[in-house]
């Protein structure tokens, strides 16, 4: 038995892979029972940490803080690189309402933490740590111990109030999303919203009555508008024309239109008549329509093309085909001369069977070159994150600066670069089974760490005579504050839940309940408005953190 306890119990690398496996395998298997229809998923890997930690079961000090850290920059950083696309279009379309309603639910939780300490009369040095550990935000209390420090006081406490409030700070945003989804929810708000965004694009069937279009090309046409369309086929007495800009049209052309859902009525208007037939289907093989026209989804894969407007690529021009659709990701996208193309990006081309193939050669469609991660880019863009996360922000009123951490840092980078890169033709592309790979066993590490180091002290913590009262109210200031700001929010139907969860996620710095939102809704809603608060959410925190031990220590 000796090799065993040395195995588990003589601090060694070995033993810190040991336990660290041992406590991801635990949570993750018990993480898929479901207990009346829920489950905590990856979350439980955080429960299993403590248990194992209460029972005495550690690692050298060294080793899990390079796991914890390792594991939550790979997380941050790949779910930045992930939604990076989206992001922006979201910051400028609903970024805006999104930060304000995160701004609710952190200045919420902030008057309440000043309330609680007039009502118990727990020092403001103690509860700005429990109202930490209720957010789980750890740069927060970084930056309330420095401040203490200036102020002469001392920051054991309030990190052993973070510590003990931690864990319901964790588990009760969970708790809180459950509540909402269960009594405040209806079934409109889980769906809608995020099948809305996934495609942007709508197949509509017009004729040419208008007689204003009689004899004009497309190009003119188009000019005609500030409304974006592709037209992908023209069907003109029983044949079928694939149009070019130079196309004429006549009247009682039957036009296959792609175009913008909120854009069809408009369309109707310019044409001058729709035609009642449903194109957007799934299951239309769109081969059997014209025995002369191929349709093909051809893959982006040549490097050179990275970042290149598809306007630039005149296809139509050298190879006689239409693109119609371009589907990245889960998203679709109108095919626009001006919309920039990733490395990839999958092609709907419409064209003659050769000419298609011509544009197959020429767009490179190596489907396997995909398959193989470019995880370069990660480890680099995880350098340049943390790079970023410890440069010192200077702010008038603050005696320290403040920093963005090894969480913000990396997630704003991540962001950059999913975004930017075509741009500088910088290939980003990463599989979406190795980005979930990488985000779960990143939060599986970050998650079995801060178990650990909970569960040591969490007992003997717990059991002391305030105690009981530190964990009352951290609960307190984790759950009403989001109770409060999602009922209001879905009342006054501002966003679907997927959306609301999201940001109550990164309002509260709790990726581990963005885990749970992205298993129990559909879409990539919850992680866009996640990134869209958790950055500015994060860096408001540290600052409120720094004003609080100013201001009433």
């Amino acid at each position: 038995m000796d090799w065993l306890n040395q195995l588990f119990g003589l601090h060694s690398a070995l033993q810190a892979v040991i336990i660290i496996s041992l406590v991801c395998a635990l949570g993750l298997g018990l993480g898929k029972i479901k207990i009346g229809g829920i489950s905590l998923g990856v979350a439980f890997v955080f429960f299993v940490g403590i248990a194992v930690g209460n029972f005495g079961l550690d690692i050298d000090t060294q080793m899990m803080k390079y796991c914890e850290t390792f594991g939550l920059v790979i997380f941050v950083y790949t779910l930045g690189l992930h939604v990076g696309p989206q992001f922006f279009s979201s910051l400028l379309h609903e970024g805006k309402s999104q930060n304000l309603w995160s701004l609710a639910v952190i200045l919420l939780g902030t008057f309440m933490a000043i309330g609680m300490t007039y009502l118990t009369d727990i020092p403001m040095a103690h509860m700005v740590g429990i109202l930490c550990g209720a957010t789980t935000n750890t740069p927060a209390l970084g930056a309330a111990q420095q401040a203490l420090e200036h102020q002469g006081v001392s920051g054991g406490l309030a990190a052993l109030a973070t510590a003990v409030t931690y864990p319901l700070g964790v588990v009760g945003v969970i708790i809180a999303m459950i509540c909402v989804r269960k009594f405040f929810v209806r079934p409109e708000n889980l769906h809608s919203a995020a099948d809305e965004d996934e495609n942007h694009t709508y197949i509509g069937q017009f004729v040419v009555v208008n007689p204003a279009l009689v004899g004009k090309d497309i190009a003119a046409v188009s000019q005609c508008t500030n409304r974006k369309f592709i037209i992908s086929r023209i069907w003109r007495n029983n044949e079928v024309i694939l149009p070019h800009g130079t196309t004429t049209l006549e009247k009682n052309d039957n036009l296959l239109v792609i175009v913008h859902k909120e854009d069809v009525p408009a369309m109707e208007l310019l044409f001058g008549q729709a035609v009642n037939r449903d194109w957007n289907k799934e299951l239309i093989d769109w081969n059997h329509i014209d025995a002369n026209v191929e349709s093909r989804i051809i893959v982006l894969t040549k490097p050179a093309l990275n970042g290149k407007l598809l306007g630039q690529l005149h296809l139509r021009d050298v190879y006689g085909v239409n693109v119609s659709r371009v589907l990245r990701g889960d998203i679709k996208l109108l095919a626009t001369e001006d919309l920039r193309l990733r490395h990839g990006d999958r092609l709907t081309v419409v064209g003659k069977p050769d000419a298609v193939d011509h544009a197959e050669h020429f767009l490179g469609n190596s489907v396997k070159t995909l398959n193989e991660p470019n995880l370069g880019h990660v480890f680099l863009g995880m350098i340049f994150g943390l790079a970023i996360g410890t440069i010192p922000i200077s702010l008038p009123g603050m005696e320290s600066p403040i920093r963005l951490g090894i969480a913000g840092g990396p997630i704003i980078m991540g962001i950059l670069i999913g975004t930017l890169a075509p741009r500088f033709h910088l290939i980003s592309y990463t599989t979406p089974s190795v980005s979930l790979m990488l985000r779960k066993l990143g939060l599986s590490l970050y998650l079995a760490c801060i178990g650990l180091d909970a569960g040591k002290d969490f007992l003997s913590t717990v059991v002391r005579p305030e105690g009981l009262l530190w964990i009352g109210i951290g609960f307190l200031l984790t759950m009403l504050p989001i109770l409060i700001v999602a009922v209001v929010a879905l009342r006054l139907r501002k966003f679907d839940f997927a959306t609301i969860c999201g940001i109550l996620c990164g309002s509260m710095a709790n990726p581990m309940a963005l885990v749970y939102a992205n298993e129990t809704t559909e879409g990539e809603r919850s992680n866009i408005s996640y990134t869209t608060v958790y950055p500015l959410g994060m860096f408001i925190r540290v600052i409120i953190a720094q004003v609080l031990v100013m201001f009433f220590v």
